[in-house]
């Protein structure tokens, strides 16, 4: 859709020659769009009183292939616009109880699906290019991100000397850390709805400066795509109690394996340094468990004579 608000213009401009079964619909999706998103044609005729086949041909009527098209443009409206409240409601009245693991496992293979479909190769090639050839490597998210960022952090610094994960904390301490960042520089900002301000404006300063700009998020319309010259999609699922980021970490781990094959001599340099490193200063040698016939070893220092461990 060319902007969020095509569906409710399309609406509007059809209501006057719109069924009685269809007016409802139209009524119903205008004033509760947040929940009628997440509904089944089925479902969605159930609650507003009118058949399915009502439903699917009010979509058509709208200028929608199908109610699939017409639920992605539901969809589109109402991203990031829901509160957590709201979110927490919708999601009690998708799944039912007796299914939550069947249904959220399933949920999430669903979207790992759909990103492989709709993951532009080329601009993931592109991530990779930008990435290998930078001077130094932001990355930055926030929230229910905060995460993604340390993860794809911890990987890179394997792999790169110059890796800074941006503390967000607060606003003034970003552009703080990134004081430096120029034309030979990569940022990857990560943002999911609700989007995050402080991401936004990190990737706009770095824009500012010239540095290249790589963006993980949900869709083409999303604001985070404004300064970015690199867009990576993946599906997420903001009408949950828990943002469902699935997706995302597997494109993470894509890029991650990626660049690890682009620069394997490096890394694997870096592997054994650090094998070395915890070895000799017996970083797992004291708390990691061994399979020793069947039974598990606990690897402790001896005991000492006050029945501490030494």
């Amino acid at each position: 859709m060319s902007n969020t608000n095509d569906l409710i213009n399309r609406i509007n401009d059809a209501y006057s020659h719109l069924s009685r079964g269809q007016k409802l619909l139209a009524s119903y999706i205008t004033d509760n769009y947040d929940k009628a998103a997440f509904l089944t044609a089925a479902k969605l005729g159930e609650v507003v009183g009118v058949s399915e086949s009502t439903v699917v041909r009010f979509a058509m009527h709208l200028g929608y292939k199908g109610y699939p098209e017409f639920q992605s443009a539901l969809e589109e409206l109402v991203r990031g616009k829901l509160n957590s409240m709201q979110r927490m409601e919708v999601t009690y009245g998708r799944i039912s109880q007796s299914k939550i693991l069947e249904t959220v496992l399933n949920s999430d293979a669903d979207k790992i699906h759909s990103t492989l479909e709709k993951l532009d190769d080329n601009a993931f090639e592109l991530a990779v290019d930008t990435i290998l050839n930078a001077r130094s490597i932001y990355i930055i998210g926030t929230r229910s991100c905060a995460p993604l960022a340390s993860f794809l952090a911890f990987y890179f610094t394997l792999m790169f000397e110059n890796v800074r994960l941006l503390s967000t904390n607060s606003a003034s301490e970003i552009f703080e850390q990134m004081v430096r960042i120029g034309r030979e520089d990569v940022i990857i900002g990560i943002s999911f709805p609700r989007y995050s301000m402080r991401t936004l404006k990190a990737m706009e300063f770095a824009n500012n400066r010239s540095a290249k700009v790589i963006t993980l998020t949900d869709s083409v319309h999303s604001p985070m795509n404004l300064y970015s010259s690199c867009n990576l999609i993946a599906d997420s699922d903001m009408a949950s109690i828990v943002d469902s980021l699935v997706a995302p970490l597997s494109v993470i781990n894509a890029l991650i394996v990626a660049l690890c094959m682009k620069k394997q001599g490096e890394v694997g340099q870096t592997l054994e340094t650090l094998e070395q490193i915890w070895d000799e200063y017996q970083v797992y040698g004291n708390d990691e468990i061994n399979y020793i016939d069947d039974s598990i070893r606990m690897r402790y220092g001896k005991v000492g004579d006050a029945g501490t461990y030494e």
